[in-house]
């Protein structure tokens, strides 16, 4: 069902950006949601997965979606909303690195579609607050409170000190199930009917 020119594509781009983005970033910069996300496209797209674009839907769309309102409102108007995208106007990143963050732009539309063409799996939700649940705490004991990925720090750029940092792992770690994951799957079994 899905033409093979874009499972091509998709595919490139992801080995393009890979090699480019452990070289700069380091391997932890794989631990973004919206990194997971863009790798799990490729087996979504070859296997044709309603199970992994379903995930992926729930577990990004938001996100997403907040760092392209971010993106455009400081391409438009100078100002960024949040500072999710604010590394795009960062004159000391070279445009082609960049280049390759407009990945965001695509990964919504693409799991809309996905889930559009090949169904919604209602497993997704479980699914992915498994995945979240093993991610979040990984992110936390590989990486520092400078990167922040994934807020495991804090929900702003600078850590937090309001609660202890388990306390706060914690939390979030029923934060993104509850706040992120749930209201995704239920808008999207809503237009499913």
């Amino acid at each position: 069902m899905i033409p093979f020119w874009l499972k091509l594509a998709y595919t490139l781009f992801v080995a393009i950006l890979l090699p480019i983005y452990f070289v700069r970033y380091g391997p932890r910069n794989f631990l973004w949601f919206s990194d997971i996300a863009l790798i799990a496209g490729v087996p979504a797209l070859w296997l044709e997965s309603s199970l992994i674009a379903s995930m992926m839907l729930i577990g990004v769309l938001i996100p997403e979606i907040i760092w392209n309102v971010s993106y455009f409102s400081g391409l438009l108007f100078k100002k960024p909303v949040t500072r999710l995208a604010a590394y795009m106007f960062d004159q000391s990143i070279s445009r082609p690195m960049r280049a390759l963050s407009l990945f965001h732009l695509l990964l919504p539309p693409l799991f809309i579609w996905l889930v559009w063409l090949l169904g919604y799996d209602s497993r997704a939700l479980v699914a992915q607050t498994v995945l979240a649940w093993v991610v979040l705490p990984l992110t936390y004991l590989l990486t520092d409170a400078k990167t922040n990925i994934n807020w495991v720090y804090g929900p702003a750029a600078r850590p937090q000190h309001l609660l202890p940092p388990l306390v706060y792992l914690g939390l979030l770690m029923l934060v993104f199930p509850l706040l992120i994951f749930l209201p995704t799957h239920l808008l999207v079994l809503a237009l499913a009917r």
